[in-house]
């Protein structure tokens, strides 16, 4: 299994990973008996660190990261990134959380918590918006990467403000993600909310996702994506591509779009090609 990277500031309490493996029996590791402490201004992310990675090397059929849920100050759960990018010195700036081969993840929640990037700091330095600005930035952290993961299930959960993508997939087999919510302002750049990059088998669906970019989007090497009863925007909509930028051969196949609700979006669905070699296809 994948590591858990940092930093991850504080979270409030109600929040569930499970990560099944193939031995028998099952484990709960609750990152309060690792030393974590709830609280706003609490780092714990070496705390949940240490539970992952005795999930991690739990010889059980199931290995379950448990935040539980517990009366705190901030009683609807939210798990929230830091809010400077002063943070991330040292760090892999394009992620916040990632898991990375993983077979048969479920990540899901109440559909009450939340998963803060608190983006704004990514925002204000953006190359995008601030072309001419010291120090602006071009990568900004992924608040939820998923990466060469099988059999993946993504639900129940509330993402919002995330620094750019809020979710990515990336060389990942059958995964369905279903009843998100994913929101962030109309302003914010590069928020797209769901982006699938050489994926194959994909279904989303029962979604709400209004931010500063796509609300879904493909890249490049990616098959058999089904998009479904998704209410979009703001937003730049449900799109494909961009595709073919570096001149190189590309090719996304069987997407299918339905029953979408768009809403003050600047496109509905579209396609995106760069005219350069003529390779996409």
């Amino acid at each position: 299994m994948g590591a858990f990277p940092t930093p991850l500031a504080a979270f409030g309490l109600v929040y569930a990973i499970m990560f099944v493996k193939g031995f028998p029996e099952e484990a709960i590791f609750n990152v309060m008996s690792y030393g974590a402490v709830g609280g706003s201004n609490t780092d714990s992310s070496q705390a949940i660190s240490e539970a992952w990675k005795a999930a991690c090397n739990s010889k059980t059929k199931s290995s379950t990261v448990l935040i539980p849920k517990r009366q705190t100050v901030m009683i609807n759960g939210v798990i929230m990134a830091p809010t400077s990018p002063k943070e991330w010195a040292g760090t892999d700036k394009s992620l916040w959380l990632a898991f990375e081969g993983i077979s048969r993840l479920s990540i899901t929640g109440s559909s009450i918590g939340k998963i803060d990037g608190r983006g704004t700091g990514w925002w204000n330095q953006s190359c995008r918006d601030h072309p001419s600005l010291e120090g602006r930035t071009l990568i900004a952290p992924t608040a939820t990467k998923i990466i060469s993961c099988n059999d993946t299930n993504l639900s129940n959960l509330h993402f919002i403000n995330s620094s750019q993508a809020h979710v990515l997939l990336m060389e990942c087999r059958r995964t369905e993600i279903k009843n998100l919510v994913i929101t962030a302002p109309e302003s914010s750049p590069n928020t797209d909310g769901i982006h699938i990059h050489s994926s194959h088998n994909i279904i989303i669906k029962n979604t709400t996702i209004g931010t500063g970019d796509d609300c879904v989007s493909t890249g490049d090497y990616t098959s058999r994506v089904n998009i479904s009863h998704i209410k979009c925007g703001p937003g730049h909509g449900i799109s494909i591509g961009s595709l073919g930028k570096s001149g190189n051969f590309v090719q996304v196949e069987d997407i299918s779009v339905s029953n979408i609700y768009f809403k003050g979006t600047t496109n509905r669905a579209r396609i995106k090609t760069w005219q350069v070699n003529g390779n996409s296809k």
